[in-house]
Order: structure tokens, then C-alpha cells, then sequence
């Protein structure tokens, strides 16, 4: 929106305008409300991750409960990440929303292989295999294989067993490693 600037003093009665003190005493309001407004018009670019500050990315990150996105990262990745992740909160806990979240992260493709089979103790099918997810990626992106896990893992429901795998490399569950 493009506003005068001296929008404050031109709803001044004409009378007033004639008296040069007034007008100054006036203009030094209009200053001052000046930058509160364009501040207030300013309110949708700050929540808005493909052209909010850089400093306000993780904050609104922090919005959508992720605390894991690194500052140090560029800022067109931190924008990305805070885009995608939103789109991907919506599908939390399915196999879209973990593809979305994933990709969001690796920068990359991501594979989800899903066995189905959630079931309920009492059904006559319950003793079927216990549901598995197999994620499969090229690079974990900026995150050490640690954090990749537990982001994976937070992300995967807690009765599902987990598989990772990072160009082909197992990285969950891990090895037993042996008698040290």
C-alpha cells in the first residue's frame, strides 16, 4: 500500500495547516506513527517463510515445534525447511508426511516402504507381523546420521519398527557392536 507522506498532517482541518508550530508539532507524531504503521503492514512478510527475515525463520520454525533447523544453514534451505515442514505437519504421521518432512531435509529423493498392518490387540489378525517403515535416502542433508535418526524415528509411530537406510548404507537399527 503506498501512503503519503505526509499522511497524518493532510486530515488536519485547513486552519490548522496556517500555523507552522502546530504543523511541526504534528509532523513529529506522523514520524513517529509512521514507522508503527509501516511496521503493522509489514506483519504478513514476517510470517511468510519465502520472504521473512532470515533471524525470524526460526522463530516461526519454533511455531510449528521444530527445533532442529541449524542457522548456520543458508537461507534459502532455512526457508525450505520451515515451507516444507509446515506443509508436512498436516500429514504427521503418515507415509506422505515423512516423505514431505524428508525430502524438506535431505534436499533429495526419499523412498517409504510401509508394511501396513496396524491393528488392534483384540483382532483376530493381530498376531501378523508388527507394522514396519523402511526409509531410504541418499544423504541425511546437513544432519549427522544421529540426528537423522531421531528425527526419523520421532516422526515414525512408537509400536513401528524402523529401518533407515542412507545410500544403501543401514544406519538404523544399528549394529550390535561387540565385546569391547
Amino acid at each position: 500500500m503506498t501512503r503519503r507522506s505526509d499522511w497524518m498532517l493532510a486530515q488536519l482541518p485547513m486552519g490548522m495547516l496556517d500555523d507552522e508550530l502546530f504543523v511541526r508539532f504534528v509532523s513529529m507524531f506522523q514520524e513517529v506513527a509512521t514507522s508503527l504503521v509501516e511496521g503493522a503492514d509489514n506483519i504478513p512478510n514476517v510470517v511468510d517463510p519465502t520472504v521473512a527475515p532470515v533471524p525470524a525463520l526460526s522463530w516461526l520454525a519454533s511455531w510449528l515445534g521444530i527445533t532442529w533447523i541449524e542457522p548456520s544453514l543458508p537461507a534459502d534451505v532455512q526457508r525450505r525447511l520451515v515451507r516444507e515442514c509446515g506443509k508436512a505437519l498436516a500429514w504427521r504421521g503418515t507415509r506422505h508426511g515423512l516423505e514431505v518432512l524428508l525430502r524438506a531435509v535431505t534436499g533429495g529423493e526419499v523412498v517409504v516402504e510401509e508394511s501396513g498392518g496396524v491393528r488392534h490387540g483384540t483382532d483376530p489378525v493381530a498376531h501378523a507381523p508388527a507394522p514396519a517403515v523402511r526409509v531410504g535416502v541418499q544423504s541425511t542433508g546437513w544432519m549427522s546420521d544421529d540426528d537423522f535418526v531421531a528425527l526419523v524415528t520421532d516422526e515414525v509411530p512408537a509400536n513401528v519398527r524402523c529401518e533407515i537406510a542412507v545410500d544403501g548404507r543401514t544406519i538404523w537399527p544399528r549394529a550390535e557392536e561387540g565385546p569391547g
